[in-house]
């Protein structure tokens, strides 16, 4: 594997990693994965920050996280330590066109910044 591609399983392993219901509904395991200046455009047209992200998924006597299916993802390579992921997801019916991009910091890929389109 190269290092091109190494670093695009890595992302895309990463990815993976923060849609696993288990991962979200843990404080300490989510703020493992984003970086100190996440933001996202979420799909419901809110602008997040990595504290009120996680604040939101693992509020106590929330929603309990749902499996998300993903498919069409693939990753591109922008600089030595950027990788953009894009990728379709679908929860209960909704579907959205993702876009994320993972930074590697101190040797670990880290989710920068992240954006959700609905469609269909």
């Amino acid at each position: 594997m190269t290092d091109r591609t190494s670093a695009i399983a890595a992302a895309i392993d990463a990815e993976l990693r923060l849609l696993d219901p288990a991962v979200r509904a843990s404080p300490a395991l989510l703020a493992e994965l984003l970086h100190p200046e996440f933001r996202e455009f979420g799909a419901s047209g809110r602008e997040w920050d990595r504290d009120t992200v996680v604040a939101a998924l693992t509020e106590p006597g929330g929603p309990v996280p749902r499996p998300i299916t993903t498919s069409k993802m693939r990753g591109v390579r922008l600089a030595p330590d950027v990788v953009h992921l894009t990728y379709d997801s679908a929860t209960d019916g909704r579907r959205v066109h993702r876009s994320s991009l993972w930074r590697q910091t101190g040797g670990t890929w880290l989710l920068f910044f992240h954006q959700g389109t609905p469609y269909g």
